[in-house]
C-alpha cells in the first residue's frame, strides 16, 4: 500500500510548521527518513522564508526605493543564514516534527540510522559476493 501524500494546501500547512491529520502520519515518517530528507527539510525552510523575503523586497526596493543590488545582497545573506541554521538544527527539527505526529522521540533518526546500516550491510554483502572467494575472510 502506498503512503498517502498530502495535497498542496496541507503540504504548505506542514511546511509552515503545522501538524497534519493522522491519515498522513506515515507520509510524515517517510518525509523524515527518505534518502532526500535533508533536501526536503531545506526546501520547506525556503518555502517558509519566501513570503518574508518577498515582503522585505517589496518594502525596501519598491516602497522605500533602496538600491535593488543592495536589497538583493541583503536578502541573499538572509537566505544564506536561514539555510545555515536550517541545516544546523535539521536533525532536531525533523525529529520534533515526527514526534509531534505521534512517533517516539528521535524515532526518525533511529530509522535513518537503521536504513543506513542495512544499506551498508547490503553493499558489503554484494562486495563480498563479487570479490571474495569461498572460505576467504
Amino acid at each position: 500500500m502506498a503512503v498517502k501524500r498530502p495535497n498542496p494546501l496541507w503540504w504548505l500547512w506542514y511546511a509552515f510548521g503545522g501538524k497534519l491529520p493522522n491519515r498522513y502520519r506515515e507520509w510524515v515518517l517517510h518525509d523524515a527518513t527518505a534518502p532526500t530528507w535533508l533536501v526536503r527539510h531545506v526546501l520547506r525552510r525556503l518555502v517558509f522564508m519566501a513570503p518574508i523575503l518577498s515582503l522585505l523586497y517589496l518594502l525596501l526596493a519598491v516602497i522605500l526605493g533602496y538600491d535593488v543590488t543592495i536589497v538583493l545582497l541583503g536578502l541573499g545573506l538572509g537566505i544564506y543564514a536561514g539555510v545555515y541554521y536550517a541545516l544546523i538544527f535539521s536533525t532536531h527539527s525533523v525529529d520534533t516534527r515526527v514526534t509531534r505526529h505521534g512517533y517516539p522521540d528521535d524515532y526518525a533518526s533511529q530509522v535513518r540510522r537503521a536504513l543506513k546500516q542495512a544499506e551498508r550491510e547490503a553493499k558489503a554483502a554484494e562486495y563480498n559476493r563479487h570479490w571474495r572467494q569461498e572460505g576467504e575472510t
